[in-house]
């Protein structure tokens, strides 16, 4: 614990409540790699893998230890008929923002990204974020990256890189790690899938060396 009584780097996590399916990867990595770029530490339910922890402990644990939240509710809908819609997002949302009003001194000052796909869509579903200020990406991870940026680069040190520079950076890391991957016997289908936890270590190795 730091004096403050917040957790070690509780002011540099941020954790990423997003969908995990394969047609939100492409947003939820160009997500990651801005939290990471802009020297933040991405916090998210996969980045370990551990049978014996409950999932909704990993969650809490996560939420208590991050100063930042990053929820995005465009997959709180059914996608078919007679499919249930799917309640996870709003959920952990609702778990952050108790613990910024609940929680200790140093949850006081949590601040929150909500994202959503659609402009509105959010009211019909959870009325009492209709005055919210919602980020909205469009199902694009361009617009997701630059909303994430626009969230954290008050709280960077010194002057944060506009969204097209950071943008750009991303293109370039994903383009080398694919190729370094494929190197290494990676399928396109296992890069697609690469575990969230060496996603992010193949960033900072990436931002490590020198350009």
């Amino acid at each position: 614990m730091s004096v403050s009584g917040a957790p070690v780097g509780y002011d540099r996590s941020v954790f990423i409540n997003c969908p995990f399916d394969p047609k939100y990867k492409p947003l939820l990595n160009a997500v990651i790699f801005c939290v990471a770029y802009l020297d933040f530490s991405p916090r998210l339910a996969t980045e370990r893998i551990d049978s014996g922890e409950t999932r909704i402990g990993k969650i809490l644990e996560l939420i208590r230890d991050s100063r930042f939240g990053i929820h995005d509710l465009s997959r709180s809908k059914s996608a078919a008929a007679e499919e249930l819609a799917r309640h996870n997002m709003p959920l952990e949302l609702g778990i952050d923002l108790g613990c910024r009003h609940l929680g200790s001194e140093h949850h006081r000052r949590k601040l929150h990204l909500i994202m959503e796909e659609e402009r509105y869509r959010h009211q019909a579903a959870i009325s009492d974020l209709s005055n919210s200020d919602l980020a909205i990406h469009g199902g694009k991870p361009k617009r997701a990256l630059a909303g994430v940026r626009n969230f954290l680069a008050p709280h960077t040190t010194g002057d944060a890189p506009g969204p097209t520079e950071i943008w750009d950076r991303f293109t370039d890391f994903q383009g080398q790690l694919f190729i370094e991957l494929a190197e290494t016997g990676h399928s396109k289908a296992d890069i697609k899938a690469l575990p969230v936890a060496e996603y992010i270590e193949h960033i900072q190795r990436w931002m490590s060396r020198p350009r």
